[in-house]
């Protein structure tokens, strides 16, 4: 009796390994947090929130799945290590009970060409192997599908010892690929427009090529004005017919210029070589802007813009072709291979059929899987990496997502948050850094960081359930349940933007006037056409600037004050004050620190361990030589300067000895679109997504334009900052500005002065204008999805 009741204590008590129900992490250090420590249940789904820049991700992506990915890392062999990325353990006291982390964010999708959905998802691989073992004729392996295999052949003479003697033979190989050979799968081909490439009434000296890099003097122009080849004081409208084919096509030819070997090639293929084969996304803006101008893409004749070579396209299976499949909406898709009865092949099919329901389900139906993936948005590339783990048997495990309802339509959030309930559903736990209330109205337990942004944020401000969090008196706590009042009044138009028969992508035929002088907001579900109507169809170029979501591109190097322009006239500013050259006053120039080069710090490769950053001991991490700091500007030098906040620079530069117009300007801007708290030489590689986007905007609106196009400026901010945003758009507007906004927030449609919601579905269910007028009338009619989820979040 007694050994029973004492079998039965000891069975009562928790067992050890159920203990670990907490991530703890104690005294949390990276870039602006001070000395955080708190405690995530597991199995639950948390929420950080706070305003834009106040450590959230540098608590849950740096800190947390930073370390978690370490020590996966550390348990493959050094060799194994040595093909990784190298990760350095993050500035933190204690990390425990970490599980395994996977991290979906909102980096874009690959920017190489032959990119596609299809690619990054493995669904084409899939497609490749069913069409190889069912299409008809049969053409070969999945390689005689991929657009990104090329047919080769090739035949040569092989040796080799055997039985102690050297045999000759004769090998012959071939691959069979399904490359577009006209093409090479980019599925589009381009043609130059020669007009910009040269001026034919100027001669090379007088500057006729207008290629950026190929200015009189450099070492681009040279390569043709010496050549021999040409006359650099003969007008190129003059050349003669070899002339003209020499400086356009001539084949690569080895020279010496100057006494240098250099090789000569004409220009169009040099052109094409150094230019068109990069990805455009990738380019430097003005690089990008040669491009457009110079170079149009056209679908490939030979394949259609499909990629893929005539054998490819001829093997069927019951009469559809790889291509078809692929340029089917997924949705559509899903429903062809639900049809397919191959017993041969069924593990294949339940597969795919998995991964096609899989884009249905997380509202990404309506793509197709010849979409290039460099077109998608932010908020498109995090559902499409979501798609691998929604069907996992994975269990324990820790999902770190980066803002997941980014780009969504309110009606798309609802089945978000069933995911990602479900994904907690199943035993693993959910990090979630995000902003709508409708997705911290759901967690389990909520953490609020702050108070403010960059160094006066850092900290936790609150740690408890949502119903805690509204009580709790923190920034977010009280304007958890903000809702924007619709307008009373709405401003008349000053005149109407006519687009006419838009056709890009999924428009059918578009017919709209969208008002100028007001605050015009297109909304409509994810993947209705709102891209497609607004970037599509109104006309780029002079009196208009677009301001889209594609990220900002920089280095370490990289700060506030180079990429807005800023240090320009500040470096003039100290120039003149001190009788010296501008270039002193660059890290990236003459004044720069020769030990670390004006990077501040030193970095030493460790080979397979992570790198170490030491703060460079010859100028303590200022980047300057130490003569340079002897030059002052209003009692401070550069390093000073670049270590100031926007708002006290903007008083710095406001009057007195330092008085700079052109800085005050700029600095002006960056307040105005809420960065105050940003420090001028704050790497770009530090700042959050929704800093970027505003440090974006502010650049943009130094432009000359009459017409603001936004995407979605909303992104990233939080519910604080939305009502800055909309401050701004107010003044944008009355200044005389016209403001068009691609937006699903249902605080901007309220504030909007006119509503174009497209849909009434995604893909091939959207494409068409199913209300205009203003946002009274929407919620009055309730006659679309924007118009119930408007009336409900306004209250009517």
């Amino acid at each position: 009796m007694s050994m029973a009741t004492g079998t039965d204590t000891r069975s009562s008590a928790p067992h050890a390994a159920d203990r670990h129900d907490l991530i703890r992490v104690h005294g949390a250090r990276e870039n602006n947090l001070k000395d955080v420590s708190i405690e995530i249940p597991k199995r639950r789904l948390t929420v950080f929130t706070g305003v834009s820049g106040s450590g959230k991700s540098s608590l849950v992506f740096n800190t947390i799945a930073a370390e978690s990915q370490r020590l996966i890392n550390e348990t493959y062999s050094a060799f194994v290590q040595g093909f990784m990325p190298t990760l350095a353990r993050p500035e933190v006291d204690v990390l425990d009970g970490l599980t395994t982390a996977i991290v979906v964010d909102q980096q874009r999708l690959g920017g190489d060409p032959r990119s596609t959905v299809g690619t990054v998802t493995d669904a084409n691989a899939m497609l490749r192997i069913l069409f190889s073992r069912l299409g008809r004729p049969h053409i070969g392996s999945p390689k005689a599908f991929s657009f990104n295999v090329a047919s080769i052949s090739g035949a040569g003479a092989v040796t080799m010892e055997r039985g102690g003697q050297t045999v000759k033979e004769r090998r012959s190989f071939s691959i069979v690929g399904g490359m577009c050979p006209r093409c090479e799968g980019r599925g589009t081909v381009s043609d130059v427009d020669l007009t910009q490439l040269y001026d034919d009434s100027k001669s090379l000296t007088e500057g006729a090529m207008t290629i950026p890099g190929y200015k009189a003097g450099g070492w681009n122009y040279r390569l043709y004005s010496e050549s021999g080849f040409l006359d650099p004081d003969k007008p190129v409208g003059a050349y003669t017919e070899q002339e003209l084919h020499d400086f356009l096509h001539r084949e690569p030819t080895r020279m010496k210029i100057a006494g240098i070997n250099m090789t000569y090639e004409g220009l169009i293929p040099r052109i094409r070589k150094s230019m068109l084969s990069k990805d455009r996304e990738s380019m430097q803006p003005h690089i990008r802007e040669f491009v457009d101008r110079a170079i149009t893409f056209t679908a490939c004749p030979e394949c259609g813009g499909t990629r893929l070579s005539e054998a490819a396209r001829s093997s069927t299976i019951e009469g559809v072709s790889i291509a078809d499949t692929c340029a089917m909406q997924i949705s559509d898709l899903a429903q062809w291979v639900r049809g397919l009865d191959e017993p041969s092949v069924a593990p294949l099919l339940t597969a795919l059929q998995h991964t096609l329901d899989s884009f249905t389900e997380i509202g990404l139906g309506y793509l197709s899987l010849s979409r290039p993936s460099g077109t998608l948005s932010g908020g498109e590339a995090q559902r499409v990496r979501m798609i691998r783990h929604l069907g996992s048997s994975l269990t324990d495990v820790t999902y770190v997502f980066d803002e997941p309802t980014t780009g969504l339509h309110p009606h798309d959030i609802q089945r978000m948050n069933a995911l990602l309930l479900r994904l907690r559903d199943k035993g693993n736990t959910v990090l979630v850094v995000e902003h709508k209330p409708e997705v911290i109205a759901i967690a389990d337990h909520v953490v609020d960081l702050g108070p403010g942004a960059g160094t006066a944020g850092g900290t936790v401000c609150f740690e408890g359930t949502v119903e805690e969090l509204r009580a709790g008196g923190t920034l977010t706590g009280r304007h958890l349940d903000d809702r924007a009042r619709l307008k009373g009044t709405v401003r008349k138009p000053a005149g109407v933007l006519e687009i006419r028969g838009a056709s890009a992508n999924n428009l059918r035929d578009v017919d709209v006037d969208i008002p100028l002088g007001v605050l015009a907001v297109v909304t409509g579900v994810a993947g209705s056409g709102k891209s497609s109507l607004v970037h599509g169809s109104v006309p780029a170029g002079a009196g208009v600037v677009s301001v889209d979501q594609g990220t900002i591109r920089g280095s370490r190097r990289s700060n506030p004050a180079t990429y807005t322009g800023l240090l320009e006239p500040i470096r003039k500013a100290f120039a003149k004050a001190n009788g010296v050259k501008p270039a002193l006053f660059s890290a990236n120039s003459e004044g720069a620190c020769p030990t670390c080069n004006g990077a501040g710090v030193v970095y030493t490769d460790l080979a397979m361990m992570a790198g170490v950053a030491t703060a460079c001991e010859d100028c303590e991490g200022k980047r300057f030589q130490t003569a340079v700091l002897e030059h002052h500007l209003g009692g401070r030098d550069i390093s000073e300067v670049l270590a100031m906040p926007v708002t006290e620079a903007e008083e710095f530069f406001r009057a007195g000895e330092a008085r700079t117009p052109a800085a005050h300007t700029i600095l002006r801007r960056l307040a105005d679109v809420g960065l105050g708290y940003l420090t001028l030489g704050q790497p770009l590689t530090t700042l959050s997504g929704g800093e970027r986007q505003r440090l974006k905007l502010a650049t943009h609106m130094a432009e000359k334009g009459g017409v603001y196009v936004l995407d979605e400026p909303t992104a990233g901010l939080h519910l604080a900052d939305v009502e800055q945003l909309l401050g701004l758009l107010d003044r944008l507007v009355d200044s005389g500005k016209s403001v068009i906004v691609v937006e699903h927030h249902q605080a901007v449609m309220a504030h909007a002065d006119w509503i174009i919601d497209l849909g009434p579905g995604a893909g091939h269910d959207g494409g068409r204008i199913v209300f205009e007028g203003t946002p009274a009338d929407l919620v009055a009619a309730r006659s679309t999805l924007t118009g119930e989820h408007l009336a409900a979040y306004v209250g009517a």
